[in-house]
């Protein structure tokens, strides 16, 4: 390819794949007028080698002579064929290396669509061997590389969706049923667009995945026939197989056995023919497992170590240890606690050698500054747009001078002043969300609370950890969600602060006693006010007030009906109070700078412009009898809409 490196791996890979066997002549012949009509999209490739592209004897062959005659687009096509045929074969490492290979191939033609095509293949690869950090991140570069074309081909268009697939099944690794959901149904909505069968089929199997795990038992089945259904249309007998494995699957949680068995004997054969090893393996544990609610033991456990052998010998680690869980709970109806017990520890063993490889920490992380970089990529295509407005006002006024009509260029001239005032505004509305935005998810938060989950971790606190670890998460995602909504349901505001009270009071030792109070005839579901209002409050209720406060630490917030279409919302905390938290500030080396206040301001400012009301912020600062302070109380009087 022109490097010795690429020379070297090409070298390795023809060792491993063998010399071609007898070519037929007419494949010679359709290799030789494809290299000499040098087409360089998948699909024009594709449409001429898709009979043969199942057959590595003929890819090897195809392979060779585009790399003798520098025709790196067709090598890349061959090689990627490989790979997806060792991948099928559960010969993962081999199924990578030519992967690797494809890609330097296309990037050596500088083919762009062979490259994201290659990044994706790689990163399916890494998913099927569980290995979710890799697999996020060539689905991340592919998706990028995709998505820099500002009018992508077909071909484009379908690495596009490949991409959102590989990172919706990220998103089921993580647990995360909904988020992946929501990926797989974009991906289908344009699947659907580009009338591609397997796409549709792949997307449905995996909306089905997702609602199983959720225990949507009777959506999951719908959505696995209806992939089925497009399976059987175009004739994949591997897809086939995958439905057919779910299905069963759930017909055994359903306790409906024999309909499981009778779908999974003639699968097992089908799986066998294909000799993907990782599915053959999962069909002999739904075997073994529906044999064992039926307590026929020996047939369970023949086919259950027939599928722990197989997932031993391809390393499987997901298949491994839910091989062992089902044979430990046989041993124990036997009545051999020995082997139960051994079963067990190996079942627990593979689970947490898994759970490490995904490296959880990292791929949230990722997720997160995944949906941080496309809202700051919405607002710079905002912002492009406001530029391109701008010039088309400029060439209309260019043509009004020209036409020397005064009136029209004197109403030209007000247009264009208006219009840049209502921009500048818009924009200025987006500055503040942006302002807002960092003020919420700001890196001192972040970095703390990771910390202190952190803590939970090394000291083995496994239940707290992953506890406060799904708040956190579950906080970001609602954060970054109504960061692109103008006003929300109070309800949800509420669960938002709630959760974010729960993080925060990791790291005062869950010393705060955070209550929240609601009026009766008070419907909180009807009720909308801005995105994000009230946690700057209770921040400055918490770093202000609280934090060097000794003894018993309290917030309350009370929401209480106010004069005619308000709430007055109040939040009441035992800190210090302004006073003493001022003093305390100035002392301090380092200070805690806080903008939230400020910015919740103006954003209420433009809330109540906009429905033509008034809004009011009251603080009021508490002491007892003796004068001495016991807090501050903040009263939000808010228009409802």
């Amino acid at each position: 390819m022109g490097t010795w490196k690429y020379m070297m791996l090409y070298f390795f890979l023809c060792i491993q794949l063998g010399s071609a066997q007898s070519i037929p002549d007419a494949f010679k012949a359709t290799v030789d007028s494809l290299i000499t009509a040098g087409p360089r999209t998948y699909a024009e490739i594709d449409a001429v080698l898709r009979p043969s592209r199942k057959d590595t004897t003929l890819m090897r062959y195809f392979d060779q002579e585009a790399s003798a005659q520098k025709y790196y687009s067709g090598q890349a096509y061959a090689l990627n064929q490989l790979g997806r045929r060792y991948r099928d074969l559960s010969r993962f490492t081999w199924a990578l290396q030519l992967h690797q290979a494809a890609l330097m191939a296309a990037i050596e033609d500088d083919n762009l669509e062979f490259k994201v095509y290659s990044l994706n293949m790689i990163s399916v690869v890494h998913r099927r061997r569980d290995a979710i950090k890799s697999a996020l991140d060539y689905s991340q570069e592919a998706l990028a590389l995709a998505e820099s074309v500002e009018n992508p081909s077909e071909g484009l268009k379908r690495s596009i969706n490949v991409s959102l697939n590989g990172i919706g099944n990220i998103y089921q690794s993580l647990e995360q049923y909904d988020l992946a959901i929501e990926q797989f149904r974009r991906s289908l909505k344009l699947e659907n667009e580009l009338g591609n069968t397997l796409g549709l089929a792949i997307n449905h199997q995996n909306i089905g995945d997702c609602q199983e795990m959720q225990g949507k038992l009777d959506d999951a089945l719908n959505s696995y026939r209806t992939s089925l259904a497009y399976n059987e249309e175009i004739n994949s007998d591997r897809g086939k197989v995958i439905c057919k494995n779910s299905i069963a699957h759930v017909y055994i949680l359903q306790h409906k056995l024999e309909d499981a068995l009778a779908i999974l004997e003639p699968t097992l054969v089908a799986s066998q023919e294909i000799g993907d090893k990782d599915l053959t393996s999962g069909i002999y544990l739904n075997l073994g497992w529906a044999y064992m609610m039926k307590d026929n033991l020996n047939k369970a456990k023949s086919n259950l170590e027939k599928g722990l052998a197989m997932a031993e010998e391809h390393n499987l680690p997901t298949n491994i240890s839910l091989a062992n869980s089902y044979l430990s709970t046989l041993e124990e109806k036997r009545g051999d606690y020995k082997k139960a017990l051994a079963h067990f520890k190996l079942s627990r063993e593979f689970e947490e050698k898994t759970v490490n490889e995904r490296n959880l920490r990292y791929v949230s992380d990722m997720i997160s500054r995944y949906n941080i970089e496309k809202k700051n990529n919405e607002i710079a295509i905002i912002n492009k747009d406001y530029e391109i407005v701008k010039l088309k006002l400029r060439k209309n006024q260019t043509r009004l001078l020209i036409g020397g009509l005064a009136l029209i260029l004197l109403t030209g001239v007000f247009y264009i002043l208006y219009r840049q005032y209502q921009l500048k505004n818009d924009k200025k509305l987006l500055t503040l969300e942006q302002s807002m935005l960092r003020s919420q998810m700001n890196p001192h938060f972040l970095f703390n609370s990771l910390n202190s989950i952190k803590l939970y971790i090394i000291n083995n606190d496994k239940k707290n950890a992953v506890h406060y670890l799904n708040k956190f998460s579950k906080l970001v995602r609602k954060i970054l969600e109504a960061s692109s909504l103008k006003e929300i349901p109070l309800a949800e505001e509420l669960e938002t602060v709630e959760l974010y009270m729960n993080i925060e009071n990791i790291r005062f030792s869950n010393e705060i006693n955070f209550k929240i109070n609601i009026d009766e005839h008070i419907d909180i579901h009807t009720i909308k006010i801005p995105s994000l209002i009230l946690q700057p409050f209770l921040e400055n209720a918490l770093w202000h007030g609280l934090s060097s406060k000794e003894g018993e630490k309290k917030i309350d917030l009370h929401i209480s009906k106010g004069n005619r279409n308000y709430i007055d919302i109040s939040i009441t905390d035992n800190g210090v109070g302004r006073d003493a938290s001022e003093i305390i500030k100035r002392s301090k080396v380092l200070k805690r700078k806080s903008v939230g206040i400020a910015i919740t301001k103006e954003r209420l400012a433009n809330f109540a412009r906009d429905y033509q009301n008034t809004f009011d912020v009251t603080i009021i600062d508490l002491f007892d009898k003796e004068k001495k302070a016991t807090g501050t109380k903040v009263v939000l009087h808010l228009p409802t809409i």
